[in-house]
């Protein structure tokens, strides 16, 4: 197989990146681009084999990584930052090419974020520590160890973003890195390792390796030297790598799916509730925070539903490359044969598309609102991941609170009211793991973000990152202890 391709211009590595070095494999998957399903090339499909030779170069990478100061560690990710803004865009549109979302995004937002990434755990390490605490004279020194070899299986909706959100501080943390991109956007993937050998990662911290599902995926997860498995994707998977991790009571931390609720009260400002909930149509719907139940309270349900269907019927939906483009495809065939069937059964079981229900030309679905529909149909309950919002109506604080809450689901809430004591009640009853009033999609570094029920298991963000990505250790020291005084 060829071990460059040429996407949009950009030179990109189809082989995996292991100790150092690419690494080809026999066989190889097709990678295509979803705006018009053109084959950007084939790329070195991993197994068994690859797998297990990333985590003994992951395991033997450790000691020295682990070993390496803090403030150097600090050096190298900064390094990182500086590579991905040289090249910030040739990543925006080999992403936008590879995954379809809007390339004025890339360029504006999330590259600049995959470098705030690196930068923010960079910073946060060296600040990282605990105030010591007595205990009847003894001190207490809590410390955060490098855990060792991590197993990063990220999804394909913000490839690099996501990525780096579990690279950045599994790195800073002094623990090497076998990452796993999705099959469906691995392209972005392999330019990180460039840039990060380029800044002088040692061999071996970071390795890519490239492959679909379980064929490579068991592999890692099931492996006796990985220390930690960090997971962003379906509840389904969560559950195979769950198992896969259980034989070594390896730690997890899965950020899954969402049926998150946009709660519009009769206080709240209209024109921003309606612009909140049309910015739930961001990068095709494919966002797993998007608040795709928009539950309106009664007296002002008519007129937000005619505000809603206004501005959403004025986006404008084609090539995201297009500067002038609101919406571009979704991910893959299968993704939006999926989106139809989900739309086509909430239909016949007597739901109406006010806006769209319908797929366009190519991988294109036309935004859709739909109403009439049952607090237990599917189409309320499962998580869609598509450009497809439902809208219900309540009549008081806690039939919407009943309603937000009625999933299996608990990732987000966007509650838009001109009440602040509305606001903290509500938000209080919610169950999220994050929370948003009169906003939506305002992320700091500092926060955790993790999902409740089966939205997710654990936190990452902040310290709360290097909580999961280390071992803990409390050290006890007895007062007057000491035989010898060194000075």
């Amino acid at each position: 197989m060829p071990e460059r391709i040429t996407v949009a211009g950009v030179s990109v590595d189809t082989r995996h990146w292991i100790g150092g070095r690419r690494v080809a494999s026999d066989g190889t998957f097709t990678d295509h681009s979803p705006i018009d399903g053109s084959v950007l090339g084939e790329i070195a499909r991993g197994g068994p084999a690859e797998a297990g030779a990333a985590v003994v170069a992951a395991r033997d990478a450790f000691p020295a990584w682990a070993a390496t100061s803090r403030g150097e560690r600090a050096r190298i990710l900064h390094a990182i930052a500086d590579g991905v803004e040289k090249r910030l865009e040739e990543l925006a549109i080999v992403e936008t090419t590879d995954n379809g979302a809007l390339l004025r995004s890339h360029r504006r937002g999330v590259m600049p974020r995959v470098a705030h990434n690196f930068r923010f755990f960079a910073d946060w390490l060296l600040t990282l520590e605990h105030e010591d605490f007595d205990t009847r004279g003894h001190t207490n020194h809590v410390s955060w160890d490098p855990a060792g070899p991590c197993v990063l299986i990220t999804p394909w909706n913000a490839p690099l973003m996501l990525a780096t959100w579990k690279v950045a501080p599994a790195l800073a943390a002094g623990n090497t890195v076998v990452l796993k991109p999705a099959e469906w956007s691995p392209l972005t993937a392999s330019l990180l390792a460039d840039i990060a050998a380029e800044a002088g990662l040692p061999a071996g911290v970071l390795n890519v390796v490239q492959g679909y599902g379980s064929e490579i995926g068991d592999a890692l997860t099931a492996h006796p030297d990985v220390r930690r498995i960090s997971f962003t994707g379906s509840v389904p998977t969560a559950r195979r790598i769950a198992a896969s991790a259980a034989a070594n009571l390896t730690p997890l931390s899965l950020e899954l799916g969402g049926k998150s609720p946009l709660l519009v009260f009769a206080d709240a400002d209209l024109d921003l509730a309606v612009d909140l909930a049309v910015e739930q149509y961001d990068n095709a719907g494919q966002v797993c925070l998007a608040g795709t139940r928009l539950l309106v309270e009664e007296p002002v349900a008519e007129e937000f539903t005619r505000r809603f269907v206004e501005k959403a019927t004025a986006l404008r939906q084609g090539d995201p490359r297009d500067e002038s483009t609101d919406i571009g495809p979704t991910i893959h065939p299968r993704q939006l044969e999926k989106i139809d069937g989900f739309v086509r059964r909430a239909v016949a079981a007597g739901a109406r598309a006010v806006i769209g229900g319908h797929r366009e030309d190519g991988q294109y679905y036309a935004p859709t609102l739909l109403t009439g529909v049952a607090q237990d149909s599917e189409i309320v309950q499962e998580e869609v991941f598509g450009p497809v919002l439902t809208l219900q109506t309540f009549t008081g604080e806690d039939e919407a609170v009943r309603l937000a809450n009625d999933t299996r689901f608990g990732l987000a809430a966007t509650v838009a009211t001109g009440d602040r004591e509305r606001a903290e009640r509500v938000s209080a009853q919610l169950v999220a793991g994050t929370v948003w009033v009169n906003c939506f999609f305002v992320r700091d570094l500092r926060a955790p973000f993790g999902g409740s029920r089966q939205s997710g298991v654990g936190r990452e963000g902040g310290t709360w990152s290097f909580d999961f990505y280390c071992d803990l250790k409390n050290t006890v020291t007895a007062p007057n202890g000491w035989s010898q005084d060194h000075g």
